[in-house]
């Protein structure tokens, strides 16, 4: 039986394919590295952590299906299965009906509902927040007063809000942080208190 003969160009092809599919690889394993790093150094359990990360993305949709996009302007963030929502909605009825929503999804223990009653904010204030966040998280490192990740930091139209599983000093630490950012207007806990 005769082998099929590769020409050179089709070995090539056959390589070039290859090393590409191998480091389509790469950041999947680094990526799934880095999450478990971020994991294992968080005091949520890695099962919590990943429900977490459901609920924002349920609870979103549900937000929006059950309310419309034009109506609101929402961010969810979940950590330990406690619930922040942060953004605008158009009206008193419209932020109930948003807390109702996410509090419908499975595994949901609270909701701290921060929605501003205001039309949506523009991509500027979304910029400027980005921003803060990334400087109070900056600060935080460079501070060290506490493991960084143990708080999540949130930022919609100039105020900060904190969440995570804290001692009531790192929280404090935290909270003093956050207020020595320039550009903070306000800082809200949203902690779950440990020992």
């Amino acid at each position: 039986m005769n082998k099929p003969h590769l020409s050179s160009s089709a070995k090539l092809i056959a390589a070039v394919l290859l090393s590409m599919q191998l480091a389509a690889c790469v950041p999947v394993v680094a990526g799934g590295a880095v999450a478990g790093g971020v994991m294992a150094a968080d005091r949520r359990t890695s099962g919590i952590y990943i429900e977490d990360q459901a609920i924002e993305l349920k609870a979103k949709k549900m937000i929006v299906d059950n309310i419309g996009a034009a109506n609101i302007n929402v961010s969810v963030t979940s950590f330990n299965l406690n619930v922040l929502l942060t953004g605008e909605a158009i009206s008193e009825e419209i932020k109930a009906k948003a807390e109702r929503a996410a509090l419908s999804v499975e595994n949901v223990k609270t909701v701290t509902n921060e929605l501003a009653i205001s039309e949506k904010s523009g991509l500027g204030t979304s910029a400027s927040d980005t921003y803060i966040t990334s400087k109070v998280k900056s600060m935080m490192l460079k501070e060290n007063r506490f493991p960084a990740n143990y708080v999540k930091v949130v930022t919609e139209n100039s105020i900060v809000y904190l969440m995570g599983m804290v001692t009531r000093e790192e929280a404090e630490d935290a909270v003093d942080i956050a207020r020595s950012v320039r550009g903070v207007e306000k800082v809200v806990k949203v902690f779950e208190y440990i020992n």
